[in-house]
């Protein structure tokens, strides 16, 4: 379909390169006109990086056969969406440069719609123009699929962010696509709800593009994922037409469930522009154990005995290894309250009882210890003990920028080989690196390995890719 090409006319190839060839790049001098300052978002003070444009770091991509914005167009953007056309340099540039600093557009407009209609004129006038563009959420993704890869118009959608209802009873919210998650909990939480996942990014990340990229979150374990949590979306297709699969039922068998190819089609198809989603209620209680282990197979161990010992109150089963702890300690100076251990999982239990979770907690800590599966281990009932064991996982991500240049992959592998990746890519690349970091989301068996360096180095790359890809299809992931 033509409107599909405009939406998403460079994703197919970028995407089969960048899945195979993404890395970090930098460089000491701004040599050129063509390269600049990404800033990071993170707490922290850090050298400014430069990045490359996306175009000159994968020469072997072209632009497609569209055309380029005009003045004229540039007066049709301003009747449609009035006040809300950024073509200033410094107004963009934020949107053309991902959050980990990787990849980089050369966007020259940003759209701010701020209703369906809106979104629908910008559509249907720049498929008729072969205009084409890239709808972007919160810019939080670390892959650059948010970015511009050419000189595409920008649909921001951080204007439409308006809670549209909320029924407290079902649990069930509907809301524009633009809405932040950390908002969405806000307006939740007073009648006893939250959402159904949780990203480190929470605070800027918005429920639209978590709905296009099926984000996962760190309690999937728990209650699954987009797929079954958002129950209708609404979404503008590329010519302009409006999709309205915006139902609040949990069961609706009136034919093709559509919304479920939205889901994960980071924009390919249409924008996703509102969504209705199914909100559990907040928990009473919460407990968190970090626990350490010393080899893999007593992380496994420790994961099953969760699963038997806890069952309906588990909630999050999360996996880092010593260099995790390293860098954390190293670059943000937090320090884990356990011994060095080569392996920690973090479980987190959630219910309505407080004693009685907590009860369970400390029985499997017993017995884990007892059985000599974990070495060591501490539970934390208070917000704020609670709050600080978190933050170990939930700041690794930052922790590592302050290493330079990061080559990052998230994978899928069967929990049997869940580890063997950062040990064999540790063997691979061997001391050419700073340091080799695997964690993860044990309970969906996803491991975010890391390789970090000072500057981006050819040897290491080619040592990485297409390696890494190759060993995770041998294994099925």
């Amino acid at each position: 379909m033509r409107g599909s090409q405009v939406i998403g006319y460079a994703l197919k190839p970028y995407a089969q390169y960048v899945r195979s060839h993404l890395r970090q790049y930098t460089k000491e001098t701004n040599r050129s006109n063509k390269t600049m300052w990404a800033h990071s978002s993170a707490p922290m003070a850090q050298k400014p990086r430069l990045v490359q444009l996306s175009s000159e770091r994968f020469p072997q991509l072209t632009r497609g056969d569209f055309a380029r914005v005009t003045d004229g167009d540039l007066q049709v953007f301003e009747r449609l969406v009035p006040s809300r056309v950024l073509t200033e340099p410094d107004d963009i540039v934020g949107h053309n440069v991902d959050w980990s600093g990787t990849c980089r557009g050369d966007g020259k407009v940003l759209l701010r719609p701020k209703t369906t209609e809106e979104v629908s004129a910008i559509l249907k006038y720049c498929n008729g123009r072969r205009l084409a563009v890239v709808p972007q959420g919160g810019n939080t993704g670390l892959v650059g699929g948010s970015v511009p890869v050419f000189d595409e118009v920008i649909i921001s959608m951080s204007l439409m962010d308006k809670i549209i209802s909320l029924d407290d009873i079902s649990g069930v919210l509907v809301c524009q696509a633009g809405c932040v998650v950390d908002r969405i909990n806000g307006a939740l939480e007073p009648h006893g709800l939250m959402t159904p996942h949780i990203l480190g990014s929470k605070g800027s990340c918005q429920i639209g593009g978590n709905i296009s990229t099926n984000a996962g979150g760190l309690r999937m374990l728990r209650y699954g994922n987009l797929h079954g949590n958002v129950l209708g979306a609404e979404a503008v297709l590329p010519n302009g037409d409006v999709l309205d699969c915006l139902s609040t039922l949990r069961k609706d068998n009136t034919g093709y469930d559509l919304k479920q190819l939205l889901i994960g089609s980071e924009g390919t198809l249409g924008v996703v522009t509102a969504a209705s989603i199914l909100c559990p209620r907040i928990p009473a209680a919460i407990s968190v154990a970090l626990l350490g282990c010393d080899s893999f197979a007593q992380v496994l161990r420790t994961y099953d005995a969760a699963k038997r010992m806890l069952q309906e109150v588990l909630s999050a089963v999360e996996f880092m290894d010593r260099a995790s702890m390293e860098v954390l300690q190293e670059n943000l100076q937090l320090t884990c309250p356990l011994g060095a251990h080569g392996y920690y999982l973090l479980l987190e239990t959630s219910g309505s009882n407080a004693a009685h979770d907590e009860d369970k907690l400390n029985s499997l800590l017993r017995y884990v210890m007892e059985e000599g599966i974990v070495g060591d281990g501490t539970v934390a009932t208070e917000p704020s003990k609670v709050q600080s064991l978190w933050a170990l996982r939930e700041n690794l991500a930052v922790a590592l920028r302050a290493d330079g240049c990061v080559y990052k992959y998230d994978v899928t592998v069967p929990l049997s080989r869940f580890y063997d990746l950062v040990a064999d890519t540790r063997e691979r690349v061997g001391s050419n690196t700073t340091r080799v970091v695997g964690y993860g989301h044990l309970g969906e068996s996803d491991i975010h390995m890391n390789v970090t360096c000072p500057q981006h180095d050819d040897d290491v790359f080619g040592a990485l890719e297409p390696w890494v890809y190759d060993w995770v299809a041998r294994c099925n992931g």
